[in-house]
């Protein structure tokens, strides 16, 4: 498949491979979601195409509360994830995942209800896919662009470490990667604004919640394995990150205890009603 203008070949590869980890330990999307933009909406949507959706855990969500749901997906590991889960989930004919691109979906104009980025819209060109994402929305459609923030509350000594991982990982890619293999992160603090400025939305909005969800050392660290960064930091064969991941283990290890205790998830919504 051919790769549309302003696409990113290395940001479409930065999640490869790590499928699994990714979908067994990342959360999946809150149901509040649903329930914000359904009443936004003012009644059962249509369609909603979920763009960037990955393993399809921003997806199936909609499976009861809407229609028709798309996922769209560039990532071929990512979306075969998808498309396996689906083959597993019963009365789900109206769910499809299909391979694709933000800036050019395969859609009619004005046909969409709902489109949402959940922890994607970063990794997209904005101005193209802000226009696009436009154009197949209905009249009083909406978009909606989530992410919840790194790391997860639970632990401040872990979350520390978290976070000092995340800057090793950087530092290692920055010194070691070939620049013309690196992916580029957009700032998801200029969302709204990128957002407000397109001009396509009459009504914008930041919304802030969280969602509490049960977490073991296990998944907390496989939280942090499913970071783009540590995956393409450690396909550089870097020891010492790997020594500093082991000390991340024990540290959360000694935490949970063989336990489960809550850990909250914080989420940050922008949305623009067309």
């Amino acid at each position: 498949m051919t790769i549309p203008e302003n696409n990113s070949i290395n940001n479409i590869e930065r999640f490869s491979g790590f499928e699994d980890v990714y979908d067994q330990h990342r959360p999946v999307a809150p149901s509040l979601v649903v329930d914000i933009l359904s009443n936004y909406l003012q009644k059962k949507p249509g369609l909603v195409v979920d763009v960037g959706c990955g393993t399809g855990l921003s997806s199936f969500i909609w499976r009861d509360r809407a229609d028709r749901i798309i996922g769209v997906e560039p990532n071929l590991d990512m979306l075969n994830k998808a498309r396996y889960k689906l083959s597993l989930t019963t009365q789900a004919d109206h769910l499809s995942f299909e391979q694709g691109y933000s800036n050019q979906l395969s859609l009619d104009s004005n046909s969409t209800d709902i489109v949402t980025c959940s922890q994607s819209f970063h990794w997209m060109e904005p101005v193209s896919t802000l226009k696009e994402i436009a154009r197949v929305l209905v009249p009083g459609g909406i978009f909606a662009t989530y992410d919840c923030d790194w790391p997860p509350t639970v632990n401040w000594q872990l979350e520390r470490e978290y976070n000092n991982l995340l800057a090793i990982s950087e530092r290692i890619i920055a010194e070691q990667a070939d620049p013309h293999k690196v992916a580029h992160k957009r700032n998801k603090d200029n969302h709204l604004q990128q957002i407000e400025q397109s001009g396509y939305f009459r009504f914008t909005k930041e919304i802030v919640f969280h969602n509490i969800e049960a977490c073991s050392a296990e998944r907390y660290v496989g939280i942090l394995l499913s970071q783009g960064g540590i995956q393409a930091a450690l396909q550089l064969k870097s020891d010492y990150l790997e020594s500093e991941i082991n000390i991340f283990q024990a540290m959360a290890d000694d935490y949970f205890r063989g336990g489960v205790t809550n850990a909250m998830f914080s989420y940050r919504m922008r949305l623009g009603i067309r």
